[in-house]
């Protein structure tokens, strides 16, 4: 059975006011469907980029990345993303905000509005509806963007650090939410993130890539249960693993950390 998405030697320069930028370098990854993907490295490795790429928004120098067998090339509706900042829009209120892709898809909302009052239940926004972004908090806001996301039901969800803005106790609960939404959805997710502990908690895998230009450094396949609690990130294994990870973004090679 092939991948959901692949990402096919990928590579990516991009011009600025001081010179060109060589972000990517020949990377290559699969990804199956319903699977929990993290990715981490060094800043500026290329991480968003790559992410960019995946949503069809920024084209790749060379290389592609493929969905159900079709290379992107723009945006698709089988694709979502989530932003570091909600980017509600201030004059509209919530049911506003979450039906503002129905408006610019030119889609009829009214089959989605079960999935989208279910949702907002499900993230603790019911009876909110009527609220504007100013009203809430910005963990409230951040669940609006996940709600406006799921609300037309793309199949792979492009996550660029959506939680790296929001203090740690509502970036356990989002993470806590966030998986519960993925375990009830089955959705294909790949999360951006700078934080080990945060990639650890949710992934299937952790894709570590090298510094700038990003390289595939490599992939530590996550054997934790689910559902999976805060408690876990104090435990010897899962420690382990964030020494371990963080030496490789360290240092752009894998070190396997020794047993105690």
């Amino acid at each position: 059975m092939s991948p959901l998405m692949t990402v096919e030697r990928a590579t990516k320069h991009y011009k600025t006011q001081t010179g060109s930028v060589h972000a990517l370098e020949n990377l290559n990854l699969e990804i199956e469907k319903g699977e929990f993907i993290c990715i981490l490295g060094p800043s500026g490795c290329g991480k968003s980029t790559l992410l960019w790429a995946m949503s069809g928004l920024h084209e790749l120098t060379s290389g592609q990345v493929v969905l159900n067998g079709t290379p992107v090339t723009s945006p698709r509706p089988e694709i979502g993303m989530i932003f570091q900042e909600a980017n509600l829009l201030p004059w509209r209120n919530l049911e506003q905000n979450i039906l503002f892709p129905f408006e610019i898809k030119k889609i009829d909302p009214a089959p989605a509005q079960p999935r989208i009052k279910r949702l907002l239940e499900e993230v603790g926004l019911a009876g909110f509806e009527n609220k504007f972004p100013r009203e809430l908090s910005g963990g409230m806001q951040q669940r609006a963007s996940i709600v406006r996301c799921l609300s037309y039901d793309p199949e792979v969800i492009l996550m660029d650090e959506p939680f790296g803005a929001l203090d740690a106790f509502t970036r356990d609960e989002m993470n806590l939410l966030i998986q519960r939404l993925w375990m009830e959805t089955g959705k294909t997710i790949i999360f951006v993130t700078h934080n080990v502990s945060e990639a650890i908690f949710l992934a299937d895998r952790v894709v570590v890539l090298t510094p700038r230009p990003g390289r595939l450094a490599h992939i530590f396949p996550v054997d934790l249960p689910r559902p999976r609690t805060i408690e876990m990130t104090f435990e010897p294994d899962f420690i382990r693993s964030v020494i371990e990870i963080k030496r490789t973004i360290e240092t752009g090679v894998y070190t396997p950390q020794a047993a105690d």
